[in-house]
């Protein structure tokens, strides 16, 4: 069974157990939410980072980010702030 939530700049698709003791990410940033690359990979850079350092946080499940809408330095906080909401696990 799939969870998935939504915001205004980013969706998170969660599954069940993913037989691993710990979480695993996936990233979708799409040519429409960021034409260059640098941008596509700012925002990669910056989901991974949050991840990287709530990892312990968060349950062994798949969690897939996908980008809705473009984020750069400017609003970045917004972003992990958003990140932060969708990641929270629901019993």
């Amino acid at each position: 069974m799939r969870k998935q939530r939504s915001r205004l700049l980013l969706q998170v698709l969660q599954s069940e157990n993913n037989g691993f003791e710990h979480a695993r990410l996936g990233l979708v940033v799409s040519k429409k939410a960021a034409k260059r690359a640098n941008a596509r990979n700012y925002m990669k850079r910056v989901i991974r980072e949050w991840f990287r350092l709530h990892r312990h946080e968060l349950p062994p499940h798949d969690f897939v980010v996908r980008v809705r809408q473009r984020f750069d330095r400017s609003n970045a906080a917004d972003a992990r702030t958003e990140l932060a909401q969708l990641m929270r696990v629901k019993k």
